[in-house]
């Protein structure tokens, strides 16, 4: 510790990353309820004792929508033991903290509020447990962002376009832009962009000398077509990416050789689910940045309950039994049972020597039983470990390889047991599946007037956030839209009604349209539940939790004008902006709270002849943007931004990027180099020796 103190000077930035927290996950369990608490007290303590600057975290601090009341109070007061105290920041925040905390009521960071004692300031974005939802919008973060003690960063609030505007922090000699994101459907991502619709603003001045982090909460590894977010799609001028949502642990940073940045995953603290991922060994890292070098040191967590997995396929030990042997079921059952034991004694040898970790280790034993096997019985062959492991109800579990069978005449080609079988809904959202169903049954039992990602939209709302109304709502917009497009067009017969809706619904898949269709026929749910006088989701504080499953303002007062002698916060700033028109988008409140007329009992073409009469929708402004907004300040400690243009179309690119880095084909032509020729090195040992967190030359060549 002595010889790190001594090179932890002034001019280096010290952060300690994590994600994926979970508060509350299983919080009403008799031995596994307080896991997640005891491993975020470490994590908090881990950051006092080496005298960090701030923390970030990559989403998912609570593991539910709704946190009750024990988990709200519990990371409360964790915060307030750690966070809080007279130790001085040593860092300023140079940019317009108006536009970084604008959905805050205090748009300030926190350390900066006279009436606060913030010894840590945590930087947090949202993720997709702890999103954003109800009639206001807010988030679980948002409750501890009022409380002074999360700064809350990385909200978008459009559908249709995102700039991200960077939190500009400096410390001595060294400049940080810290940028985020917070969680969004990985679909409506992807889209925006593909479509050139995701911004990053970078400071106008010296952008070679500010160090950039970004931190995301999405899917990494692919689902799906677009059901993730490729590292290729980020600004090649990121020198580090933070990616949460992932919870396997790979929190050694991997290069990524097409962009030249670094990627770190720092996983969960808590494993929510018995797969393989999560039984790697749990890390937090500590960052350490000093000008445009980097250190990551990986620290290991030791109140994470263990958890050991292993497979076992029957079919591959025929000199021990066959389907044919007599009391084959005895047999397995035997086998299976000196496995767990094996796992539990290999736990308790781990757990040897360190007191912090839990004493009884999740265990599962998973059994492919295919090739003519039988599955004895899971609940009373887990009963005999229910002294020594944490998950007495689900050790053992059983798979089947896919078995294809004749088809039977007439049967739908729709494989219901692939759809529903454990490898293929483990890690899906409600949405996911939804989706995978109805591309399964494309040419059987597709919908007709509906979008399978719409409607994946609408189920999620009703299971996540009980929006009771959700699909009712999206039935009955989509419904009324298609009436007015058919009368619009003219046609009578049934066969023209069934081509005009065919290509109706094929000419808004994956576009903004549908999302905005979604977005209204949400707000319309969320307007009839008011109107009934239900609760807002998010104002209900009980001890129930609702089952969260892994998927998707006012004007803000001005900062106070002073601090606590930690640093100014910026006032101004510049923007460039693309010469190009675009719509603004609409507020969630503008949404239509009125009844409207049922088309239940009605036949479909009654319905399509003769649609209900509406007002119609209020046209979107357009907001013509010049190609530079400049607001002149005299605070020397403003800093400007400027739009890289490395996401303009062919046409409209310019020959270079004179206020960026260097050419891109300079960049393609150093992907060879070392990581010490970035000034980039990293500690992969799990104990605290003494190490120089600094090794190698400046990346000057870089750009």
């Amino acid at each position: 510790m002595t010889s790190e103190n001594t090179l932890d000077d002034e001019d280096t930035f010290k952060i300690l990353i994590a994600t994926d927290i979970h508060l509350g996950y299983l919080e009403k369990d008799a031995v596994r309820g307080n896991d997640t608490f005891n491993t975020f007290d470490e994590i908090l303590k881990c950051a006092k004792q080496n005298q960090v600057d701030f923390i970030l975290l990559g989403g998912d601090l609570f593991h539910e929508n709704k946190p009750s009341r024990r988990c709200l109070h519990s990371c409360i007061s964790l915060l307030r033991k750690y966070c809080m105290g007279d130790t001085p920041i040593l860092f300023d925040v140079l940019s317009d903290q108006a536009v970084n905390f604008s959905n805050s009521k205090f748009p300030w960071v926190n350390y900066q509020d006279e009436n606060l004692n913030i010894s840590i300031p945590v930087f947090s974005v949202h993720g997709n447990h702890d999103d954003p939802t109800g009639a206001d919008g807010l988030c679980a973060l948002d409750l501890l962002s009022s409380a002074g003690l999360v700064n809350h960063f990385g909200r978008s609030q459009s559908v249709e376009r995102i700039e991200i505007s960077p939190v500009l922090l400096q410390k001595g000699s060294t400049k940080l832009a810290l940028y985020g994101i917070g969680s969004i459907p990985d679909e409506r991502l992807y889209r925006m962009f593909v479509n050139n619709q995701v911004t990053m603003l970078r400071p106008k001045e010296d952008q070679d000398q500010w160090f950039n982090v970004f931190t995301i909460h999405q899917n990494r590894s692919k689902h799906g077509a677009t059901n993730y977010i490729p590292e290729q799609f980020l600004d090649d001028f990121l020198d580090l990416v933070v990616w949460g949502h992932e919870h396997e642990c790979l929190i050694n940073p991997s290069r990524n050789e097409q962009r030249l940045f670094y990627v770190t995953q720092p996983g969960s603290s808590v494993a929510t689910s018995l797969s393989p991922g999560e039984a790697v060994k749990k890390h937090i890292g500590l960052l350490r940045v000093k000008g445009r070098k980097m250190n990551l040191q990986k620290i290991p967590l030791h109140t994470v309950r263990q958890f050991f997995i292993q497979d076992l396929v029957l079919s591959e030990h025929p000199d021990l039994f066959n389907p044919d042997m007599p009391k084959v079921n005895q047999r397995v059952e035997a086998f299976c049972q000196e496995k767990v034991e094996a796992m539990i004694e290999e736990a308790e040898r781990d757990r040897l020597g360190n007191p912090l970790t839990p004493e009884k280790p999740l265990i599962r034993l998973r059994v492919d039983y295919s090739g003519g096997f039988e599955a004895f019985n899971a609940t009373r062959f887990s009963q005999k470990f229910v002294e020594q492991v944490a998950n007495p109800k689900d050790v053992v579990h059983f798979i089947r390889q896919k078995e294809y069978k004749a088809k039977v005449k007439g049967e739908e080609d729709v494989d219901f047991g692939q759809l529903l079988s454990h490898s293929s809904t483990e890690g899906l959202r409600v949405e996911d599946l939804v989706k995978e169903y109805f591309q399964t049954a494309e040419k059987t039992v597709q919908l007709s007037l509906l979008t399978e990602q719409g409607m994946g939209k609408a189920v999620q709302e009703y299971v996540d956030k009980e929006e009771k109304d959700a699909i009712e709502e999206l039935i009955r917009y989509q419904l009324e839209k298609t009436q007015r497009h058919l009368q619009q067009r003219g046609v009578l017969t049934e066969e023209e009604i069934d081509q005009e809706i065919r290509r109706f619904r094929e000419s808004k898949k994956n576009t903004a349209e549908e999302d905005e269709e979604v977005q209204v026929a949400l707000n319309r749910a969320k307007a009839h539940r008011i109107e009934r006088g239900d609760a807002p989701e998010d104002l209900d504080l009980s001890d129930e939790p609702d089952v969260s499953m892994d998927s998707d303002e006012d004007s803000a007062p001005p900062p106070p004008t002073r601090g606590r002698g930690r640093g100014g916060r910026g006032r101004g700033q510049t923007t460039a902006r693309r010469g190009r028109g675009a719509a603004e988008p609409k507020p969630a409140g503008q949404a239509r709270s009125q009844k409207v007329n049922p088309t239940q009992g009605r036949s479909i073409m009654d319905a399509f002849q003769a649609p209900p009469k509406r007002p119609s929708r209020g046209a979107v402004a357009a907001k013509s943007y010049t190609d530079e907004i400049t607001i002149d300040d005299d605070d020397s400690d403003d800093v400007s931004f400027v739009k890289p243009a490395s996401r303009l179309t062919p046409a409209s690119r310019p020959t270079q990027r004179a206020s960026s880095s260097s050419s891109s084909s300079s960049r393609r032509g150093s992907q060879s180099q070392s990581q010490s020729y970035r000034g980039v090195t990293f500690d992969d040992d799990d104990d605290e020796e003494d190490f120089d967190p600094f090794k190698g030359s400046s990346r000057s060549g870089r750009r």
